[in-house]
């Protein structure tokens, strides 16, 4: 099976005939046929069944002509491997009945088996890599700071009080959460990448609410850790968050080949600020519910920024949302092939 790797060398650096493309949460909220399937099972039951899961995962890459996959699961998945139970509720998120609150609520989490605790994700990737895909599938797992955010707050937050509070006043126990979850991170995507994996993405969501100095203090030692650990697997590894333009140069600091931006940072003024590894971005996802002249203008002017240096790879600045037309997203990929393709042949 042949695949595709323009989104392999794009995000090495290496030149490429045209941009590549994929989109956070391409799989998912907004196609018919993915609702369909959910009035019949839940997030976990989807994901915890390889074939459906596998059809879920392709079906965007098939229906937009994307030059990557993403692994369709929840950043929640491997808790429950840990001992902590997660229920995702509609409408609310995940929700965790038994926040962290002590040292002794860390010491209590387990550890990750991958081929014991989650082999339905493991057989999801192998079947998608051995037999369906003929391009690139990324897999991804949650950074520490967001997941510890979900297991102190007991869900999601608008402003992270009581993580940041423990993160302040239980340094010891902080750390100690770090590594626990840092160590489950690596253990997690390792077993991804020996299934068939052949990128990875760190989803730190939330971590925007840091400033730099608590960043580089509380969280860029267990990312050193992680990316550190991960580099020898010799895939791409690629780094994102929302609202957190702030701590771009502390990304391109790490060990990575990727920086995901949001839509807040013009991919112009990351470059100018140092960032020197690939560039991931950056379309405000809200602009897809805009007259397709006015998405046009907006997708020619960050392409003519990202093609300005080799090492670009075009996304959303978020996730696609329930709202989106698949057929904008078709006709988005296409125009960005056929438009990028036309500036590198000049």
């Amino acid at each position: 099976m042949t695949i595709n790797d323009t989104f392999l060398k794009a995000a090495r650096g290496e030149k490429t005939d045209y941009v590549p493309v994929w989109y956070m949460r391409q799989a998912g909220r907004s196609q018919p046929e993915y609702r369909a399937i959910k009035e019949k099972y839940s997030l976990f039951e989807i994901t915890h069944q390889p074939e459906l899961c596998a059809y879920v995962t392709r079906l965007p890459v098939e229906q937009y002509n994307n030059d990557a996959a993403i692994l369709y699961k929840d950043i929640m998945s491997p808790l429950p491997s840990l001992g902590v139970k997660v229920d995702i509720k509609p409408g609310v998120g995940p929700v965790i009945d038994e926040p962290i609150r002590s040292m002794q609520d860390v010491e209590r989490l387990g550890e990750i088996h991958p081929e014991e605790d989650v082999p339905y994700i493991l057989d999801t990737i192998k079947l998608l890599t051995k037999e369906q895909l003929t391009v690139p599938l990324i897999g991804f797992t949650g950074a520490p700071f967001t997941l510890a955010s979900y297991m102190i707050e007991g869900g999601p937050s608008k402003n992270y009080y009581k993580t940041k509070a423990f993160m302040y006043s239980e340094p010891k126990a902080w750390f100690a959460l770090m590594d626990k979850l840092g160590e489950m991170a690596i253990t997690y995507v390792k077993a991804q990448i020996k299934a068939g994996a052949s990128a990875i993405q760190v989803f730190d969501s939330w971590v925007g609410a840091l400033n730099v100095e608590d960043y580089r203090i509380y969280i860029k030692p267990v990312m050193e850790k992680i990316f550190s650990s991960l580099k020898d697997e010799g895939v791409p590894l690629i780094m994102f968050g929302v609202g957190a333009s702030h701590l771009a140069n502390e990304w391109n600091d790490l060990p990575i080949d990727v920086v995901g931006l949001d839509w807040r940072l013009p991919i112009s003024e990351a470059r100018s600020r140092g960032i020197s590894k690939t560039v991931m971005g950056n379309l405000e996802p809200a602009l897809l519910l805009a007259p397709w002249e006015v998405i046009e203008k907006k997708v020619r002017a960050i392409l003519d920024e990202g093609m300005s240096q080799p090492g670009y790879i075009f996304n959303l600045g978020h996730g696609v949302f329930p709202e989106v037309n698949p057929e904008t997203l078709k006709k988005l990929t296409s125009f960005i092939h056929s438009y990028s393709k036309e500036q590198f042949g000049k």
